[in-house]
């Protein structure tokens, strides 16, 4: 278990919102564009809105920078480059900060990797999602099974540090299935695995189909067995989770997403990127506009996409610090909830939960999850919150 961490960190978030189609199973802000994308002119509104970032959080030092997408593997080196410039030219920038780049695994985005290398990325992270070609096929993936263990392989070779998804509870897919699969991932993979069930989510192609029966997806009780089975393969190999979804060798954790899970401050660049920024003693939830050219115009007109930018009370702090918080292996500090929310958590509700097993309090005070909780962590964070 990862020890918790309580010094001052500060991410910095750039999402590249192109890619060259559509996953049917994706609803993040992802566009695709069939005509090419003026680099130029976007890297410009990328500084401008760092700039002006900068302008209202300064004297920040960035532990870590994130760049995903989208496909942020489309950018060419220069353009990532120019936007690390322009984050150094803003604020401090730890001499050990982790730079991570989200990336495609196809070998025209992997020839880009030593590039992105003498850019300033020292870690990346591949959309791998499956190992074997039919199940890359039904996931609209545009790469082959070789061809994604071609670009670990490459990745392997130009960065310190590496990471891999894959997607697991498919349709047809069975325990003894996944666990093979399984096998063969953690045997590519150096220190870091993100491990996500597939889900359905509301206005993808995939949502549709599964709500007239052509996608069927593994019942509770098989999904249940396939996060088991995930615990269990990786715990043994020495990639125990840390958070739900993610499992790593001790201190090779994504340093950036501890930032998201332990309510630290982090910047938001680019369209549809979101933010958390502590200004004048208020903690500032701010969004930008998700249209790519939207934004871009108005980052041209006024310096910044911002489309949303709310003053969280004490309330909506201390419920983010826990639905974030209960995430993460190490848990949460109950003392520091109290100090967000101006109330402890119900002493009642934890007993409850710990006499169901679903939660624990470790011997220094903190509040965790327990493995059985993990698959109801929603109702398990419900309950504490009301």
């Amino acid at each position: 278990m990862i020890a918790a961490d309580t010094k001052p960190a500060f991410g910095v978030y750039v999402h590249w919102p192109f890619c060259l189609s559509k996953c049917p199973y994706c609803d993040f802000n992802s566009h695709v564009r069939h005509a090419p994308i003026d680099e130029e002119r976007f890297v410009q509104a990328f500084v401008r809105e760092i700039e002006t970032t900068a302008a209202r959080a300064p004297g920040r030092d960035v532990s870590s920078i994130f760049l995903g997408g989208g496909t942020p593997s489309l950018m060419q080196p220069q353009t990532v480059g120019a936007i690390l410039d322009a984050i150094g030219k803003h604020w401090d920038v730890a001499d050990d900060v982790e730079v991570t780049l989200e990336a495609n695994p196809t070998s025209v985005e992997a020839t880009r990797f030593r590039g992105y290398r003498a850019a300033g990325v020292n870690r990346v992270s591949l959309g791998v999602q499956a190992l074997d070609d039919s199940s890359l096929k039904a996931l609209g993936r545009l790469h082959t099974a070789r061809e994604a263990l071609e670009a670990v392989a490459i990745a392997r070779s130009v960065f310190d540090r590496y990471s891999f998804d894959l997607i697991y509870a498919r349709p047809d897919q069975t325990p003894d299935m996944w666990a093979e699969e399984l096998q063969r991932a953690i045997a590519e993979a150096a220190e870091h695995l993100s491990l996500y069930q597939l889900t359905i989510e509301e206005g993808t192609p995939f949502f549709g189909m599964h709500a007239t029966g052509k996608l069927r997806t593994p019942d509770e009780a098989v999904a249940r067995a396939l996060y088991d089975i995930t615990q269990e393969i990786c715990a043994h190999h020495g990639l125990p989770a840390y958070e739900i979804s993610n499992h790593a060798r001790c201190g090779a954790e994504c340093r950036h997403n501890l930032v998201y899970w332990r309510g630290q401050e982090y910047a938001g660049i680019g369209p549809g990127a979101h933010g958390r920024l502590d200004i004048d003693g208020h903690r500032h939830a701010i969004a930008t506009e998700k249209r790519p050219e939207a934004w871009l115009m108005r980052v041209e007109a006024i310096g910044n996409g911002i489309v949303a930018d709310d003053i969280l009370n004490s309330e909506e702090r201390a419920d983010e610090f826990l639905l974030m918080g209960l995430r993460l292996r190490e848990g949460i500090d109950p003392e520091r909830y109290t100090a967000l929310s101006g109330r402890p958590l119900d002493p009642r509700r934890i007993a409850i939960l710990r006499e169901e097993g679903a939660i624990a309090i470790s011997p220094d005070g903190r509040l965790r999850v327990t493995q059985d909780g993990f698959p109801l962590l929603d109702a398990v964070v419900a309950d504490l919150a009301a």
